[in-house]
């Protein structure tokens, strides 16, 4: 009879243990996917945040694209018929293209002007700055005579890290101290890029090369 109930006893036990260790290791709550996304959020092992590796943690598609701008830069299908080097302002998309060549070509954010301040044509770079100074055109003071006369190059200068000159225009493709504007309609008529994007460009770009802005 003790035997009997030893052995009820212990099948018992076992049961219980298998019951209890299946809903430990099936049902714990450990998140969506553990084992093949992670229990940090979606797609953990691949960074901590959506496709790390292929993107990256300092922003969106950080190695793949070399952003961390608001709006990546990235290749993408342009195929059109221009040479390589050439750049394209599309104003209304508000993105500037740099052809590569074979079909493809480089995308960034832009800012554009704002309304009264947009304009259209073909240029060539006429000059390359690295941290240029700033002298406010007569117009731009007339408008706003609050600002300097003249600002040295550095972070706090509205041109940012590069300036990239369009023919004898008073216009330049420039950098910015103030990022959160890149994809607006707020400039005097230049185009601004983050510093990461226009320090980007300035290496890829010769003096000479052809500008179309198209509005």
């Amino acid at each position: 009879m003790t035997r009997i109930v030893v052995a009820l006893v212990l099948g018992a036990l076992f049961f219980g243990m298998d019951s209890a260790q299946a809903q430990f290791f099936g049902n714990r709550d450990f998140g969506p996917d553990y084992y093949g996304r992670g229990r940090g959020g979606p797609d953990y092992y691949n960074g901590g945040g959506p496709d790390f590796y292929n993107r990256g943690g300092g922003g969106p598609d950080f190695y793949s694209r070399g952003s961390a701008g608001p709006i990546p830069r990235e290749t993408v299908m342009y195929p059109v018929n221009l040479a390589p080097g050439t750049i394209v302002v599309n104003t209304a998309e508000r993105r500037l293209y740099l052809v590569l060549g074979n079909g493809e070509a480089l995308r960034y954010g832009i800012g554009v002007g704002r309304d009264g301040f947009r304009w259209g044509g073909v240029h060539h770079v006429s000059a390359k700055k690295e941290w240029p100074s700033w002298t406010p055109p007569s117009q731009m003071l007339r408008r706003r005579p609050d600002l300097p006369r003249h600002m040295e190059g550095g972070i706090d200068n509205p041109l940012g890290a590069r300036a990239i000159y369009l023919g004898s225009t008073l216009y330049r493709i420039h950098g910015s101290n103030e990022p959160e504007t890149i994809g607006q309609a707020v400039s005097s008529g230049c185009f601004r890029m983050t510093n990461e994007d226009v320090e980007d460009l300035y290496d890829r770009v010769r003096v000479g090369a052809t500008v179309i802005v198209r509005n």
